[in-house]
């Protein structure tokens, strides 16, 4: 007799196919006991994290490990290159990121460095990339894309999408484009609340979604989706749990018959109102075919209890069973696609300039009438750079700055960097008539015989950073301004710099002009 207390067949069947649509992160840098046992069950895909990376050669050790126990598994990592990077979490981006591509606007470039991110993953033994980002950044004050996206511009944000899905697939690994349906135009971070795009079906169908469709033109596999409300389409489902954006536009409007994996399924944008519970079943059932899990919840623990919230959602009715079948189908169809392209390219790990290439011809300068001689920089600088906290999206602990290149070419350097909890030691800065004291010991008289270069990161977006800046610039009207993000229209300093991005390579592309170099 078959004890009351094992699996039905019925169950068993029904965890496989769960398993199979989760998309989860582990944590360490070899293959947990439990991420076996979950393959050998019918887990068929896996995120990879800053947390799982030392080098290339570890991680290419690591997938080696995870396809002994399936061919075809779906590796997947969030490298976008620029800005968020996993494989350069711990060393810095060696590529600039999409801003500083759509700055040049050379789609023959954007490609080859796609192509060079595609080769470098291949190698390491990754067949899925959570990138490129198709959102066009409508909104300069955008706190979760920004830099990600190729810019402002649908036409700009188009082309350079196709150009990077092209680039990135000629190298053997499959492209995604992100956020559907589109989250340039928002103003809230996902990861910590629900955005809402206010546009209209036809300002979102103008603006918004033609990069994506440029995506499908140029063979993407994969769509990732948003967690914002859209309500021109969908006035209570957030885009991630909703059948009118999933079905009715993405498959049914444009046409896209490939797989649809959900953006991070823990983010509050989601969990707050549905729980991650809730949210992976609403997700799967609004016509996702596979949740990504794991960048804040990592762990066997919230594997199981997704699994099991998926088919208690099949066995009450919540979940049709139809709907998980053609999920676990779809992604069990990329999986063998992307294993036979992933095994049909030749490994090739060779190194390439073309990060600082990009870099380089991505650098905008405006100079100060009458202020020329100030480049190239005379002697070691002291550099200040004013740091936001980064959204999650954004590893906060890799490298970036002018400081520590500018540090190489010019010997005895000197730097600080400040952060605005640093700033509010010294008191309010909009209510000061004189600089803080901080910025008095910190950075003016440190400088006071040398050049002052301050770096910014997206000043637009901070109060206390442009506040910081402007303050600097009334003591040290000759100091060089670096703005390391999105730029805003004005070009304070008496040479201002523009890189696109924060990336180690971008830095080092700026230095070498500040010290004239190049």
């Amino acid at each position: 007799m078959q004890s009351s207390s094992r699996p039905s067949s019925r169950h068993q069947q029904l965890t496989r196919l769960a398993g199979t649509v989760l998309q989860p992160g582990f944590v360490g840098t070899t293959v947990p006991d439990w991420v076996r046992r979950a393959i050998a069950d019918g887990l068929t895909s896996v995120v990879l994290f800053g947390r799982n990376i030392v080098d290339p050669e570890q991680v290419a050790r690591l997938t080696a490990q995870l396809r002994a126990e399936n061919r075809d598994l779906i590796i997947a990592i969030d490298e976008e290159a620029g800005d968020v990077t996993r494989l350069e979490a711990w060393t810095g981006a060696s590529r600039p990121g999409n801003l500083a591509l759509g700055a040049v606007d050379d789609t023959d470039l954007t490609e080859s460095v796609a192509r060079d991110i595609g080769r470098e993953l291949h190698a390491a033994g990754i067949s899925l990339n959570y990138a490129p980002s198709a959102d066009v950044n409508s909104n300069p004050l955008n706190p979760v894309i920004g830099a990600r996206s190729f810019g402002a511009r649908t036409d700009v944000v188009s082309r350079h999408t196709a150009a990077w899905v092209r680039g990135l697939q000629s190298a053997g690994v499959a492209a995604c484009a992100k956020h559907f349906p589109g989250h340039g135009d928002t103003a809230v971070d996902s990861h910590h609340g629900l955005p809402q795009v206010s546009a209209s079906a036809e300002e979102i169908a103008a603006t918004a979604l033609p990069p994506f469709v440029a995506a499908m033109e140029a063979g993407v596999r994969v769509v990732m989706t948003a967690h914002l409300l859209a309500p021109a389409y969908d006035p209570e489902l957030p885009a991630t749990l909703s059948p009118r954006i999933l079905v009715d536009l993405l498959r049914g409007e444009l046409g896209f018959d490939g797989l649809v994996v959900t953006d991070g399924i823990e983010m509050s944008a989601v969990t707050a109102r549905y729980g991650i519970d809730g949210a992976t079943v609403r997700a799967v059932t609004g016509g996702a075919d596979a949740v990504c899990v794991g960048g804040e919840h990592a762990g066997e623990a919230t594997f199981h209890q997704l699994t099991e919230a998926l088919v208690g959602a099949v066995l009450d009715g919540t979940l049709p069973e139809a709907r998980i079948c053609e999920a676990a189908a779809r992604v069990a169809e990329f999986a063998a696609w992307s294993g036979s392209r992933t095994r049909a390219v030749t490994a090739d790990d060779a190194a390439s300039d073309i990060g600082l290439v990009a870099a380089r011809r991505a650098l905008r300068v405006r100079t100060e009438q009458g202020r020329e001689s100030v480049l190239p920089l005379v002697g070691a600088p002291h550099v200040v750079e004013l740091s936001p906290t980064m959204n999650l999206a954004v590893d906060g602990q890799t490298p970036w700055g002018v400081a520590a290149p500018l540090s190489d070419l010019l010997p005895g350097t000197t730097s600080v960097r400040l952060t605005e909890a640093d700033l509010a030691e010294s008191g309010d800065l909009s209510d000061l008539p004189d600089l803080p004291d901080l910025l008095e010991r910190k950075v003016l008289d440190p400088a006071a015989e040398r050049s002052l270069v301050v770096v910014v990161r997206d000043a637009a977006r901070h109060d206390w950073m442009s506040a910081a800046m402007n303050r600097l610039l009334g003591s040290r009207p000759d100091a060089v301004v670096v703005e390391m993000g999105v730029p805003n229209g004005a070009a304070p300093g008496a040479v201002h710099l523009v890189t696109h991005g924060a990336t180690r390579v971008s830095g080092l592309a700026a230095a070498e002009f500040l010290a004239g170099r190049r």
